[in-house]
């Protein structure tokens, strides 16, 4: 016979077994596309030039259905000297999202700060990967503050929001 003190309720969940908390949490990752330039080999891997690096990366999201969206981590990654291109690495690394009674702008944050957050260690280790696999040193990237990024994004578009509104219409 079980005693009262034994059952654990929640009283905040709905009966029947209705699920209506909150809840967000990556579902799969995986590499959407990668591409690995190594244009100059094998004169390339003997430069001892110090290389210019450029780091590129851009967050998009297709929502896959109510509950469900895809997070698109884009980074590509360019090194070059004097002597021309030493490899280019293009990666599209995604995650599935479940996201559930969420507001909307919670949302939002979730797609475009959190997600990308959790998917760049994976990310960044599939381009240390492939640059080592191309015949260099490993890269490893710094870490990015996607929150820190998105925060600045909003303030950057309130701001231009509020400069649009303050000209009257009409006026250039």
């Amino acid at each position: 016979m079980a005693e009262e003190g034994d059952v654990l309720t929640d009283l905040n969940s709905a009966p029947n077994g209705a699920d209506n908390e909150p809840a967000a949490g990556l579902i799969a990752q995986y590499v959407k596309d990668l591409s690995v330039e190594n244009p100059n080999a094998p004169e390339s891997l003997q430069w001892q030039d110090q290389p210019q690096l450029d780091v590129q990366f851009n967050i998009g999201s297709q929502q896959v259905n109510e509950e469900i969206h895809e997070v698109e981590l884009k980074i590509s990654v360019s090194s070059k000297t004097e002597r021309g291109t030493a490899f280019l690495v293009e990666l599209s690394y995604c995650g599935l999202v479940g996201m559930r009674n969420l507001p909307d702008e919670q949302i939002h944050a979730f797609i475009y700060a959190e997600a990308p957050r959790m998917l760049f260690p994976f990310a960044r280790r599939v381009i240390a990967d492939a640059v080592r696999d191309a015949g260099y040193p490993p890269l490893m990237l710094d870490p990015i503050d996607f929150n820190g990024l998105y925060i600045q994004q909003l303030q950057q578009r309130f701001e231009e929001e509020q400069a649009a509104g303050d000209s009257p219409a009409g006026q250039a």
